[in-house]
């Protein structure tokens, strides 16, 4: 039985560098640390941190806060939240992922390039997901978010088009749209787009596939919560349709492991290297309960 873990599978920079400061301020010990929103979306990454003594609140919490330190995690936040960390006295540490942060300024400059408006500044992105808010906010909430190709019809073609993307999107479907209003827009209007798909997000999907393609059952180990991991997720099933999403070790069915003869552990941007290890251990354990 070969059982492979993905080398290409685990933190990207942004998540990996957010946690790297998380527990520098940790282990100093001085001082109570907040989150604003889960720092990673995989909650037993989650749960250790909180053992370090990382506390995760949400907005509503956020406002009630004086003279606190809060970190921003990879995901960037709206205007909003850094103009009310200034009203009550929070100390920011600013974990927002550099790629994202200037991807923000990007919108920002759009934005405040058109006095009047005119502009439909469109994001490809998931409503409601954390990045998304905070690249809306970057336009007062005048943004259009689109999550998927049928959302484009909902655009004016008659108007200009300025088009952004989550980092993490994928990106053949991002180009299926820019195509889509390349061949929509009116003669009299201005369409531009920003390929803003993070490369190292992005190079995940061809490799992926192809770990996918090289193992008789993959477990697919990431949090529920994560956008990336869903899309890389379908696309090992897509392959592989002997693929499984879990959460932790003790998920796996060990009815997935028999006949066959090599399982490959794989996971999203969110997944840590440790989480994805537990998995291999616990599928030798099972294994060994059937010999």
């Amino acid at each position: 039985m070969k059982i492979e873990i993905d080398t290409g599978s685990g933190f990207c920079f942004g998540v990996t560098r957010a946690i790297g400061k998380a527990e520098e301020v940790l282990q100093g010990n001085t001082e109570t640390l907040y989150c604003l929103g889960d720092i990673v979306h995989n909650s037993m990454e989650c749960a250790r941190l909180q053992k370090l003594g990382l506390i995760t609140i949400g907005h509503e919490e956020y406002a009630k806060l004086h003279n606190a330190t809060v970190l921003l995690r990879a995901h960037g936040e709206p205007p909003q939240t850094y103009s009310q960390a200034q009203k009550n006295h929070i100390e920011i540490i600013d974990a927002t992922c550099p790629v994202v942060l200037h991807l923000q300024e990007r919108i920002k400059r759009e934005y405040d390039s058109d006095p009047e408006h005119n502009k439909q500044i469109v994001i490809f992105g998931k409503n409601g997901h954390a990045e998304v808010l905070g690249l809306v906010g970057q336009t007062e909430g005048t943004a259009i978010v689109i999550e998927k190709e049928e959302d484009v019809e909902r655009l004016d073609f008659s108007r200009d088009i300025y088009l952004y993307s989550q980092t993490t999107k994928p990106l053949d479907e991002f180009r299926r749209i820019v195509e889509y209003i390349e061949n929509h827009i009116a003669p009299t209007a201005t369409f531009k787009y920003y390929d803003t798909i993070c490369r190292q997000v992005a190079n995940r999907m061809p490799h992926i596939r192809e770990f996918a393609s090289r193992h008789d059952v993959i477990l697919f180990v990431c949090g529920k919560k994560s956008s990336n991991g869903r899309v890389l997720y379908n696309e090992c099933r897509s392959i592989n349709p002997h693929s499984y999403m879990i959460d932790a070790a003790n998920e796996i069915d060990s009815r997935w492991l028999s006949d066959c003869q090599s399982i490959g552990i794989c996971g999203a941007t969110s997944t840590p290297k440790w989480l994805m290890e537990e998995c291999k251990i616990r599928i030798e354990q099972l294994l060994g309960c059937h010999e």
